[in-house]
Parts: C-alpha cells; structure tokens; sequence
C-alpha cells in the first residue's frame, strides 16, 4: 500500500502566486503547507526595497481579482504602486484570509525528489525534516533568483556592496557618499534617481543603453478609484481576454501605413499618457523592424531634449536592440538625472570592468573607488529559482538535466517526467510578459480545477507526455521567430546569464488566447497529459 502523504500539496514561494494558491486549494478543502524562504509574505516585494522601487503595471489591475470584497476595500495611492504599499497589500491579503498560519517561513526549499513507489514528492526544506505531499506547486516567481554579475573580486567589495534584488529591510543612506551603480536595467533605472538626490557622486556602469519610457506616475486620483470600483469586472474581464492580460485599447493600424505627422501625433499622444501604452500604438511595432526604427526614432528625440550633454545622450540612445523587446523600464526621472552634476555615465561597453580590488572598480581604461557599490544585473530569470533546487523526477532524472538545452514545459504548467508538478507562470507561459496577477489567477485556478478532478475521478497522478511537450515548445519557439524578440540578447533568452542555453522563455502568443487553450485543453479531458488512478 503506498504511504500517504503529509500533505495533498506543497506550495513554495509567499508572494501573488504562492498566497492565492494557498488560499483557492485550502477554500476546496485540500491540506496544503506553504514554504517561503523569506520571514514573511511578499516573494518578490519582499525582497527588492531598493529606492524607488516599483511596479510597471498600474496599480487598479495589479491586483487580485479574485474577492470582490478585497477590491472595493482596497484603495490604492498612486498610479503605480510602490514597493513599500504592494508589500502593506499582500500581508492585508494574508490576514485578510489567514494564509500565514499555512505557511513555514524562514524554510528555503532544497530539495524535491519523486517517489515512484509512493507516488509522492519528498520536499526537504533547509534545516527542516522532509515532508511529502501528493502534489507540488511551485510559486517562486520568474524573478526571484538573484543574479550576481562574473566580475573577479565583486563579492568582496570592500565599501558597503548592495544588491537590488536582495536590499536590506532598514533604509540605506547614500547622503555624501560615493556611488557606483553596475546596471541600466529596469531596477537600475528606478533606483539611480533616487541615488543620485543623496549621493556626493554616483557613477552608472552602463553595457547596454535601455529604452526607458515614462510612467507619470502621480496620486491616485478619487474620481477614478471610484470608476474602478464601479466597473471591475468589466476591467476584470478585459485584461482576462487581452494579450497582456492588461484592460488597454488594441492597436488598430500600422505604423508604416500612417502618414509621418499623424504617426508623430500618436507616439506623443501615448507619450504623453505614459506607461506600456506606448507599445499599443500600432499593430506591427514587434514585428516589423521598419515600424519599430520609428518609435524608436520618437524616443530617441526625446532622449536628445532632455540630456543636456550631447555626448552623453547619444551615449544612452540604444544602438543594440529594437524598442520593447527588451524588458522595458519605466521612470520618470532617469534621463534628467544625467544632467545633475554629481551624476556620470561610464561606457563598459567599450571598456569592461576587469575586477573589482578593495574599494575600486577596475575598468580596461580607469580606476573608480567607491564607498557603496549598487549591483543592479537582476535576476536569473523565468527558470532561475526552480534550477537552484535539487529537483528529481522518474527515474531521479534532475531538472537541470531535463533543462540543459533550455526550459520546456506544456503550457508552462507541467514538466514531462515530473509527475504532479505544477508551475504557477512556467516557462513557456504568458509569465512576465503579461500582467502577473491577473496571469496568476489563471494558472491557479487551472490547477485547483484539475486536482479538484482528480480528486472526485480518484486520479492520483497527473503528467504531461512528452509529445505534448515537444508540440508546444515547438509553437512557443514558432511565435517567436515570427516577433522582432529574437533581435535583442535579452533575460528573455537567458543571455544574462553565462553558460546559460538560449531559449526564449515565455509565451508569445498572447495571455487571452493562452488562457482559452487552457481551457479547451481542460475540456478535452487534460489533453496532453496522462493520469494514473489514486493508490489504494
């Protein structure tokens, strides 16, 4: 008789997915412990408090949607929220629901083998005994493995050495202190304005020059909060059927095909109400490189007005890469922090750092010392966290065997091999290229439906097949090739990363179309995937 298990499912990560997971399996009645290696809930938002910090999305759709009552008592204080609120809402969710008393905190996952004999997963967590479960989810996110950049000598930086992804919980003071900055990505360019305002000096180690649009991010405004929370499931609604799972307006016309003054007058119209909107402005921005070169040509006049040095504007003009298709920043001060005094770019493009000697970063060209040393590099992203597990499979099969040519999943959802494993915003999913709460939600449910199931059906092993796999890693890859993604080394490909196989890792077909194949897969039957009926 097989053993039976101490939980019907493990959830590992605290944060948008690993809170709702907890909260839909418990509401079914299932026995669920969640794992979090942070002391308490918040995942990525508890871990990046550097300044600035904040979200890309604005913030009446970053949110849950799965309580009506959470939605019209929540009223959010600006446009985008920031790091410290996003943190307040989350910890309002799990006391709201009680989820912590569900979770182990303080416990990072080690280690997820499966046991054939049992048909259970051993989850051994650090310094904890191991747990089985009949089923593991994991919720740790696509940007929560910390990437530390190859530079000899870096992690023993002898000032005081900061790391965007993993910030310290008390306030940092830069007040006249030297700065260097290593970055120029999205949590660079957040951080680097509010840098700058402290610092006696900052410099920005740049490789490559980012687009960054502005957020105008503001008060929230009363008037509108209230339209919100009048029409949420309609908003609710728009963003569960769109490809971003966002509530915009589709692009209805080419680039290419509208006369220069009118195309001018809706790049600024778009400019001019900020955020992701911009990439809505016509249909072929992300597949045709002629469309694309003239919103980029638009930004980059922007960038020459508001840099006053020409040297240094041309400097932060992207030569590499097409607009979008790199993770795109948003700010609202990053291009005029260039004109402060205290402020100046270094090109390591050019001329690399070599290492990092005591306080000093060694370029091929200059010396640079410093008191606190910004590591601003990211994350190694969308498969990151699950590969620094031991995970084994059939046969003690690891992942990172599984994975050595790069991730593939079916949906995103399940690894062939790896038998009732589910990933919330896997691989070859919407993940990151669509809103995450709102993707969240989808992915969850998906689950909670497909062991609620197997539970009435008495299945107690669900996986994918391999031709399922292969067939959808195989469309995943044909999308791609159709988008102006592959134009671009990007964490997107995994090229951030050293050693790392280059694999688009997110689905470009389009959250809302994803979604309605994930349910017509469900109403198949779980096509593409194969049960065993519960043990005796």
């Amino acid at each position: 008789m097989s053993r039976v298990p101490d939980y019907d499912a493990v959830v590992i990560g605290a944060g948008f997915a690993g809170l709702y997971a907890v909260q839909k399996l418990t509401s079914l009645g299932f026995h669920v412990a969640g794992f979090e290696r942070g002391e308490d809930v918040g995942g990525v938002w508890y871990w990046n408090r550097y300044p600035g910090a904040r979200c890309d999305c604005e913030s009446y759709y970053y949110s849950y949607g799965f309580s009506q009552d959470l939605q019209q008592d929540w009223t959010w204080s600006r446009r985008y929220a920031e790091q410290p609120e996003i943190l307040n809402y989350l910890g309002h969710v799990a006391d709201r629901f009680d989820l912590r008393r569900h979770f182990r905190f303080g416990a990072a996952v080690e280690t997820l083998v499966f046991d054939e004999a049992d048909e259970i997963w051993r989850v051994r967590a650090q310094g904890g005994p191991t747990v089985t479960a009949r089923f593991v989810i994991s919720a740790m996110g696509c940007l929560s493995a910390v990437n530390w950049p190859d530079i000899p000598g870096i992690r023993s930086f002898q000032g005081r050495l900061l790391h965007t992804a993993d910030w310290p919980h008390d306030r940092v003071n830069f007040s006249g202190r030297r700065v260097g900055v290593i970055g120029t990505g999205a949590s660079a360019v957040q951080a680097i304005p509010h840098i700058a305002r402290e610092a006696a000096h900052l410099k920005v180690f740049q490789r490559t020059a980012n687009w960054v649009l502005p957020a105008w991010n503001r008060a929230s405004d009363p008037d509108f909060d209230a339209w919100v929370k009048a029409h949420y499931s309609e908003i609710r609604e728009r963003c569960a059927t769109s490809p971003g799972a966002v509530p915009f307006d589709a692009p209805t016309q080419s680039a290419l095909e509208t006369p220069e003054v009118d195309r001018q007058a809706i790049y600024q119209k778009y400019w001019d109400l900020g955020g992701m909107r911009f990439f809505t402005a016509f249909t072929d921005m992300f597949s045709n490189l002629e469309a694309n070169a003239t919103a980029q040509a638009f930004v980059r006049q922007q960038i020459l007005k508001i840099v006053n040095d020409p040297e240094t504007a041309r400097a932060l003009i992207p030569t590499t890469h097409p607009i979008g298709v790199k993770r795109p920043p948003l700010d609202d001060d990053y291009y005029e922090t260039f004109n402060r005094p205290n402020v100046n770019l270094v090109d390591i493009r050019n001329a690399p750092i070599i290492e990092v000697v005591g306080q000093t970063v060694r370029t091929a060209d200059a010396d640079y010392e410093f008191d606190d040393l910004v590591v601003a590099t990211g994350f190694d992203a969308i498969t990151g966290a699950l590969l620094a597990l031991d995970v084994r499979g059939r046969g003690g099969v690891t992942l990172q065997s599984r994975w050595r040519e790069g991730p593939s999943t079916y949906l995103g959802l399940g690894v062939a091999g790896f038998p009732n494993l589910f990933t919330i915003t896997g691989p070859l999913s919407p993940a990151v290229l669509a809103n995450m709460p709102t993707a969240v939600e989808q992915h969850v449910d998906w689950i909670a439906d497909c062991l609620d199931h197997m539970r009435r059906e008495g299945i107690g092993v669900i996986e994918t097949t391999e031709a399922a796999e292969a067939d959808w890693v195989s469309h995943a890859n044909e999308i791609v090739g159709q988008t102006l993604y592959p134009h671009a080394e990007s964490w997107y490909f995994g090229t951030n990363i050293p050693g790392k196989p280059r694999r688009f890792g997110v689905y470009l077909g389009g959250f809302g179309a994803y979604s309605d194949r994930c349910d017509g897969i469900a109403q198949a039957g779980y096509e593409g995937f194969r049960f065993t009926s519960a043990p005796n």
